[in-house]
Order: structure tokens, then C-alpha cells, then sequence
């Protein structure tokens, strides 16, 4: 697994309680470590019922708290972080998190108890503090459960809200541990809400557009939507409302992000104009159709001898709609293309830029083999509109949307 930016440095307790659902909890801990937090493990005592210390210090690199009364010397391999435990491990954490919460555990959260480490650790935690409930489906329902959950919300816990799957009793319901896709991407979203861009709206277009024929078929182009969606995650991390308007429907959607799915091109261009208003910025990233049937058949065309004649039409260009749109209204403050192209690169994506009224432009080279469409890497030649460029050479397509919301934190500026 790869770094995470806004994961570097950062110090995460990990609070488990006695689930079955514990054991994700194990490649929660090892995929913080990996993506460069430091994860510091609570345990409580029913955890143990489950899985090991052992576990947890293996894929963290780090000690394992089970007991308020731990022996060893403070900082020690087996001894707390202070002689007052609970306060040495809150006050030098960016996030408690516990997952997966138990029934017990939200109680006393609730009611303010604090007869374990982990109760009294979360009293004193002055960082954010987010629980990720795990229980049967009927206990999660049960209105004790949904009235501490309601407390908790109204002090200002985050509550990460539980799947719906089969449970270790054979029942299906509302009350599974999310998967750590899902868990890492509340931690980022918690750790970002104060970002550079908390407060700013930004609204970020990914995939190719799709364009009908008949039932059947469709005109389309080979852009997976990967930048467009590591661009939203970025703009996540640095604390941005984000709006995805994605013709690309397969990928995961970035915690936080509000999914608006597309086919068509002129959908995309609707659904902007109705989501650009108050936007800071409009990335540009998916790569629309110029062309479209000029007829679209109600019925499956049928294959017939000898060759097909496909009329097409020129659809509505979506960045001049936005450059008139802004003319008119301000709205967005920024907005940022990109232009593929597989010849003259810096020409073409310069006239794009100009012609379009953009802030800045990222061209790539579509002939590329190793970078651009569907691959998980690409290089950029950045342009802005008064004249300075900034060349990215083979980066992951995450780093780029890094430095993409970088520049528009700088536009800002």
C-alpha cells in the first residue's frame, strides 16, 4: 500500500473492543502503519477474547495498551506512555478512533464511565474522536443504542455508520464493521476538516462520457476516471466540499465526496451549471465527448450486409457553457482543465487554455504506454494563463491530484 499524504506523521490511537468484527481491526492497524501513521493499539479486556496484543504490536511496529495498570517503565515496550496513562496517550494523538465500538462501549462513552483505559483515555482525549459501531442488527436498532448514538453526535463524535451484511449469528441486518477501505477513508476525512480548503466548494468532473446509439451501444473513450476521483480525494484531504459529477461509475467513491453519475455529455453540462454555484473551483478532469450520434435508435440496430453509415453531430462544448456561465454570475472563482493529446503538447493544451478562459491546464500524451488513460500513473506539463508552466515527470496519478489541489490552495493564496 501506498503513503498517504495527510497520513504522514500522524499519531492514531486505535481503540478495539470485544467484537468478532476485531479482527479487521488487525489490517486497519497494519494499513494506518503502512500509509505512514503511527497507531497506537487499545485494547480492552474482551478484545483479548478475539485476538492478541501480539497481533496488533506485529503489524504496528509499536506497543499494544491492554491495561490502566500496565507495568514497565513510562515509554517502555510494555509500560504506558506517562505515569498518568490515559493523558500521555490523548495528548499527543491526532484521531482516537474506535473500531469496531461495541453496545457496551458507546454506553459508557455516553454516560461519561471510565473504568478502562480506553473509556478513560476517550474522556480525556482533547483530538478529534470518531467510533465506528459493530454489533448484531437488532442491538444496533435497539433504542438505548440509537439514543447514545444521538448523544455522541449532538457532543460532536463522529460516528461511522455500519454496514449491512450477514452476521456471525446467521442473521443479516445493519451492524457489520465497514470494510478498511471504507474505515480509511473517515480518518481521512476527519484528519482533513480543517484543511487549507475547509470551507471552499470544488467541484470535480472524471471519466469519459458516454454517448447512445441505441439500447445497446454507445460512442465512448478509454478514460477510467482515476485522476478525476484522486483529484476529489485530494481536495477531501485538504477539507473541501466536494461535488463528483463522474461519468465513471465503477470506482469507489472518496468518503465525503457527493457522487452526481453521468452518461452523456450534455448531463454532465447540466449537472454542472445546476452545482457551480459558490464553487471556489472546477476541476475539469473527465474527458467529454466532441461528438455523439446525430440519432439515437429507440430499437437495437440490427447487423445488416455491406458497411453502416453513422451521421454525428457535435455536442455542446461544457467548458465554453462554464466560461459564459462565469461571465455572468463569477461563479467558479478558478477553473482547471486538462487537455489529452498525442501530438504538438504544448501547443494545443496553450490554445486550449486560452480559448477556454481556463486558469490552468494539465496536458498529458495519450501515446503514452506507461501513463494516462487507465493507468494508475501519468505525466502532466502544467500551464496557467500567465504564462508559466511546471512539468510533472511519471507520478502516481494521487500525487498529481495532490499537486492539483496544491496549486488551487496557492490560487487562493
Amino acid at each position: 500500500m501506498a503513503t498517504i499524504a495527510i497520513l504522514q506523521g500522524k499519531v492514531i490511537i486505535l481503540g478495539v473492543c470485544g467484537s468478532i468484527a476485531s479482527y479487521k481491526a488487525v489490517d486497519l492497524a497494519s494499513k494506518l502503519t503502512q500509509a505512514g501513521a503511527a497507531v497506537d493499539v487499545i485494547m480492552t479486556e474482551a478484545t483479548q477474547r478475539f485476538v492478541t496484543p501480539l497481533a496488533f504490536q506485529a503489524v504496528s511496529g509499536r506497543p499494544v495498551y491492554t491495561d490502566l495498570w500496565q507495568s514497565g517503565p513510562p515509554g517502555g515496550e510494555s509500560g504506558l506512555p506517562t505515569h498518568i496513562a490515559h493523558v500521555g496517550l490523548a495528548e499527543r494523538s491526532d484521531l482516537l478512533l474506535i473500531a469496531p465500538a461495541t453496545a457496551n462501549t458507546l454506553a459508557k462513552l455516553a454516560h461519561g464511565l471510565a473504568d478502562d483505559l480506553l473509556s478513560i483515555t476517550a474522556l480525556a482525549a482533547q483530538c478529534p474522536v470518531a467510533v465506528a459501531p459493530a454489533m448484531d442488527g437488532a442491538m444496533y436498532e435497539n433504542p438505548a443504542v440509537r439514543a447514545n448514538l444521538d448523544v455522541l453526535r449532538a457532543r460532536g463524535m463522529h460516528v461511522i455508520e455500519p454496514a449491512s451484511g450477514r452476521f456471525a449469528s446467521g442473521l443479516s441486518g445493519r451492524g457489520r464493521l465497514p470494510e478498511t477501505p471504507t474505515l480509511l477513508g473517515h480518518v481521512r476525512r476527519i484528519l482533513g476538516e480543517q484543511g487549507a480548503l475547509a470551507g471552499h466548494k470544488l467541484v470535480v468532473t472524471a471519466g469519459g462520457t458516454r454517448e447512445a446509439l441505441d439500447p445497446v451501444r454507445f460512442l465512448s473513450n478509454r478514460s477510467s476516471g482515476k485522476q478525476g476521483y484522486a483529484i476529489a480525494q485530494a481536495a477531501l484531504d485538504a477539507g473541501a466540499q466536494v461535488v463528483l459529477v463522474s461519468a465513471a461509475q465503477h470506482l469507489p467513491l472518496p468518503i465525503g465526496a457527493r457522487l452526481i453519475a453521468v452518461d452523456s455529455a450534455a448531463a454532465m453540462r447540466a449537472a454542472l451549471l445546476e452545482n457551480l454555484h459558490d464553487a471556489t473551483a472546477l476541476v475539469m478532469a473527465a474527458a467529454v465527448a466532441d461528438y455523439k450520434p446525430a440519432s439515437v435508435s429507440r430499437q437495437k440496430l440490427k447487423k445488416k450486409a455491406g458497411d453502416m453509415s453513422l451521421p454525428l453531430a457535435r455536442t455542446e462544448d461544457i467548458l465554453l457553457s462554464v466560461k459564459q456561465w462565469r461571465a455572468k454570475t463569477g461563479d467558479p472563482k478558478f477553473v482547471l482543465g486538462f487537455a489529452a493529446e498525442s501530438e504538438n503538447l504544448r501547443e494545443n493544451a496553450a490554445d486550449k487554455l486560452q480559448q477556454k478562459g481556463l486558469d490552468l491546464i494539465f496536458a498529458n500524451d495519450i501515446s503514452a504506454e506507461d501513463a494516462g488513460f487507465q493507468a494508475d500513473s501519468n505525466r502532466v506539463l502544467a500551464l496557467d494563463k500567465h504564462g508559466g508552466s511546471h512539468k510533472i515527470e511519471l507520478s502516481s496519478k494521487a500525487d498529481i491530484g495532490a499537486y492539483i489541489i496544491k496549486r488551487i490552495i496557492e490560487l487562493l493564496a
